[in-house]
């Protein structure tokens, strides 16, 4: 079972960090959400505002559970908000570039508009390891994640098309919140990144034809909840065409509160035989 924060552990300083790949966050190879989490936490470490707003990554290359280096820049540092570089690279071969800013604390105009979704709590839910078959192979990323579905019959049959929706809520573990304002967001960063796919597949239902990896991944952090166990991810893709297929995520936290908004674009390619 991996953990966030273990996992996402650098050493180094001065913009220059090396980090090793944990086996635990595997799907189709290192999870490409947990790599941004990484890239935004070696963000965080150069970071003179300790809040970040948004990240944009670019997903370069499928890497190894190896050792990574981790190349921190400033673009750009003011007195309100800062633009931070990162580059992820497996021996010289790039896997991410990515783009960070933070953005400091202080007055504005405020409002929310709209609700989370109205859905039972997580504890009166079973959770994917009750539901599912023990037999039915699972990638090690999901050990990471206490999950409960909303829909627990798609367990217990063959998967049969539904829209392409994706609700469910989320608890990181062995630990489920942490202290760091760049590893708590990447609990959010996480999440957008890894279910747009769950999202995405849900029409074409059984599929055995195609898998999307991520193009590129994209959050915008609104707030944030480091004191709270539980995440509801809310995910859709409105298109898929072309090969091309687009998501929109949002993480709320338990008390209703947008934390974060985002999305990625997937792209269509041949599975892998089984």
């Amino acid at each position: 079972m991996g953990d966030l924060q273990e996992d996402t552990r650098l050493e180094g300083g001065g913009g220059r960090y090396r980090a090793s790949l944990s086996p635990d966050w595997e799907i189709w190879g290192p999870n490409g959400g947990y790599l941004a989490a990484l890239a935004l936490r070696a963000a965080g470490a150069e970071a003179a505002i300790p809040r970040p707003a948004s990240f944009a990554g670019h997903f370069l290359a499928m890497g190894r559970f190896d050792a990574v280096d981790v190349s921190v820049g400033v673009i750009r540092r003011g007195k309100r908000s800062e633009s931070l570089r990162v580059t992820v690279t497996q021996e010289g071969r790039p896997l991410l570039e990515a783009l960070v800013r933070t953005a400091a604390e202080g007055p504005g105009l405020e409002h929310r508009f709209g609700e989370a979704p109205s859905v039972p709590a997580p504890e009166t839910l079973q959770s994917m390891d009750e539901l599912r078959d023990p037999e039915w192979p699972v990638y090690p990323f999901w050990q990471n994640l206490d999950t409960r579905p909303l829909h627990p019959e798609r367990f217990r049959e063959p998967p049969q098309p539904r829209d392409p929706v994706h609700v469910e809520w989320f608890r990181y573990r062995p630990r489920a919140t942490f202290d760091d304002p760049f590893v708590d967001a990447g609990r959010a960063l996480l999440l957008i990144d890894t279910l747009s796919w769950p999202a995405a597949c849900r029409p074409h239902q059984p599929n055995e034809e195609f898998i999307a990896p991520n193009l590129d991944v994209n959050a915008w952090f609104h707030d944030a909840a480091p004191e709270q166990e539980w995440l509801l991810a809310d995910h859709e893709c409105r298109v898929a065409t072309g090969g091309l297929m687009g998501t929109t995520g949002r993480i709320w936290s338990r008390d209703g509160r947008l934390l974060a908004s985002g999305g990625a674009q997937l792209y269509c390619v041949p599975a892998p035989p089984r």
